[in-house]
């Protein structure tokens, strides 16, 4: 039976099969059929504790089985689907191996009934998805990766010593709600804040990112941050720091995305922006703000997947990933129906009516209205104001449209990305637009009943005056709005400067250090033999420094040195001898 399977291994037992089939058409199918067994699995997994291991004095939980982990593992399932069709046409066993194995870390973590089993998969998630920035084979993605990885494994020890720390204290390792106001409270919320990208701990997503292979990030849009939101809905839900968090998070990443030319790094910025709307409504932690989350967490992974498809498309067909240089290059006549995908996702990460985002987007603002949080309900509604001036409009008029560059010509090479890429955008979308006018499929999956009628007058009246206003705004200021060309160093200039100036003392200061240490030490124990066979030698030596240092003796040196050659032994000797009559003396003078 499916379901006596955690589903995280069915992709992890996945990703170890795929390397071992050879027949390319065979080891796509396989790809593919995962996420259909795991979904199978998900619908028949009823409520309840499953997979119980029995691990020292502790009981180690791999299936705690409720509304709020299914609704975070069905669409984890859904969007390996999408993803890996996106990228099916990979014949790199490698990435897709690497995809599987973040996919199932993920599912671990979401159905982890237990510290310890969360803290594994925890781990498990940053080592398998720092291979997708890395199979770029870049430069700059190797640099990427390295930074990445690094921050992450801080999280990780700091998320460790809380757990230490919680089972110390409490002797018990089961994984609910947790108090923050303790000292372990506060490390396992640091190690969650660091994955969930909150400022200023979240400069590694806006840099890792955009330098992740084009299937890698559609992949890492939809996990990370996102298996973050639930074990912070899971442990920390009603903290009242993650109200402001989520407020400044959602404000922090469109403030930033106005900088960016980079087309995956500004829809990178977005995500820190989206991710702040469910951390603030985990920090509301009323049952409609928890809904909102959770309802946000799934439209977000749907709607940024087909944001980033599109971008990756634009990248793989053209080579280019900056606005500067695809902007008035006629790329609207040669990718239609690539715009036209990827402005659905706009829509709907702008909150559109009759999208998903709308949907899930209006929850969260109407529970901080329900709150009687008017200031935080504010900085949600221009954080919106800024995704749909960024992502809706600046974003697709810098890539397809944009003025013509009197030096750049049209990409008359240009076509539509592959099938396999079109089919996973087009399935994204139709999700989209699917949950965003019959919301009640996702009302199902949330972990408390819904009363929320996202489409009263008033609320889709006040949206629409927001978009319109924001559009006008556009294009009054639209020369005032492209990117720049180059990068915005953000929190991470503190780990990427000080760490170059680190590994340029390494490589020069310490290496000449350590070359000099090697170069004299050779030197000393290239004379200590010649020395064992002219110990009276150290004298003259003691004279001439200067040559001990060169390590070239002068005339009468080579000239004794030539004599010590032809008799080494006699020397030697006479100093044993000495060395043994002074010992013996000193002996008897003892005993006696």
């Amino acid at each position: 039976m499916i379901n006596a399977v955690p589903p995280a291994f069915l992709y992890i037992i996945g990703a170890l099969i795929l390397p071992c089939v050879k027949n390319h058409r065979l080891k796509q199918g396989l790809a593919l059929l995962i996420p259909v067994l795991a979904f199978v699995n998900l619908l028949s997994m009823p409520h309840g504790t499953f997979w119980t291991v029995d691990f020292l004095k502790y009981q180690l939980i791999l299936g705690k089985v409720d509304s709020l982990s299914l609704v975070f593992g069905f669409i984890f399932v859904i969007a390996s689907f999408i993803s890996m069709l996106y990228g099916i046409h990979i014949k790199e066993t490698g990435q897709h191996t690497a995809a599987y194995l973040y996919v199932g870390s993920t599912l671990g973590v979401v159905f982890s009934g237990d510290l310890f089993t969360l803290f594994l998969f925890w781990e498990m998630m940053a080592a398998s998805s720092v291979f997708l920035i890395w199979y770029r084979r870049t430069k700059a993605s190797q640099e990427a990766g390295y930074r990445y990885l690094l921050v992450h494994v801080t999280g990780g020890c700091i998320l460790l010593a809380g757990i230490v720390i919680h089972v110390a204290n409490t002797g018990s390792i089961s994984f609910g709600q947790m108090d923050y106001h303790t000292l372990a409270g506060k490390f396992i919320l640091c190690g969650f804040l660091i994955n969930a990208a909150v400022p200023p701990l979240h400069a590694w997503l806006a840099d890792a990112y955009p330098e992740s292979t084009i299937t890698g990030g559609v992949f890492m849009t939809a996990f990370t941050t996102k298996s973050a939101v639930y074990v912070l809905a899971r442990g920390f839900p009603g903290v009242e720091l993650l109200v402001w968090l989520g407020a400044i998070m959602a404000l922090y990443g469109v403030v930033y995305a106005v900088l960016e030319n980079d087309i995956r790094r500004l829809l990178a910025y977005h995500i820190i922006s989206q991710v702040g709307y469910m951390v603030c409504g985990i920090g509301l932690g009323s049952e409609m703000a928890i809904n909102g989350a959770s309802a946000h967490a799934f439209s977000h992974i749907l709607y940024k997947a087909v944001l980033f498809m599109g971008m990756g498309a634009v990248i793989h067909v053209t080579g280019c990933s900056k606005m500067t240089d695809l902007q008035g290059r006629g790329l609207y006549r040669k990718m239609p129906i690539t715009l036209a995908l990827y402005m659905v996702g706009a829509f709907s990460i702008s909150a559109v009516p009759l999208f998903n985002g709308f949907i899930s987007k209006t929850m969260v603002v109407a529970a901080a209205g329900q709150a009687d949080r008017p200031f935080i309900e504010l900085m949600l509604h221009l954080a919106s104001v800024g995704t749909f001036l960024h992502t809706g409009l600046k974003l697709p008029w810098g890539t397809w449209f944009g003025r013509r560059n009197d030096e750049a010509d049209e990409f008359t090479d240009a076509r539509e990305p592959p099938l396999n890429m079109l089919l996973a955008m087009g399935l994204g979308a139709f999700l989209c637009v699917l949950t965003g006018v019959y919301p009640k499929i996702l009302y199902d999956l949330l972990p408390f009943q819904v009363d929320f009628h996202p489409y009263q007058p008033s609320h889709v009246i006040g949206m629409l005056q927001l978009l319109l206003l924001t559009a006008a705004a556009f294009w009054i200021f639209i020369d005032k709005l492209g990117g720049e060309p180059f990068i915005s160093i953000d929190t991470d200039w503190f780990y990427r400067i000080p760490a170059r100036a680190l590994y340029r003392f390494s490589e020069n200061q310490l290496a000449w250090i350590r070359n000099q240490t090697q170069e004299q030490a050779s030197r000393l124990v290239q004379k200590l033999p010649w020395l064992s066979r002219n110990p009276y030698l150290i004298i003259d030596l003691i004279d001439r420094p200067k040559q001990l240092k060169t390590g070239e003796p002068d005339s009468q040196s080579e000239n004794l040195e030539e004599q010590t050659h032809r008799q080494p032994i006699g020397l030697g000797a006479l100093a044993a001898l000495i060395m043994l009559c002074a010992c013996l003396y000193l002996g008897l003078l003892y005993q006696y």
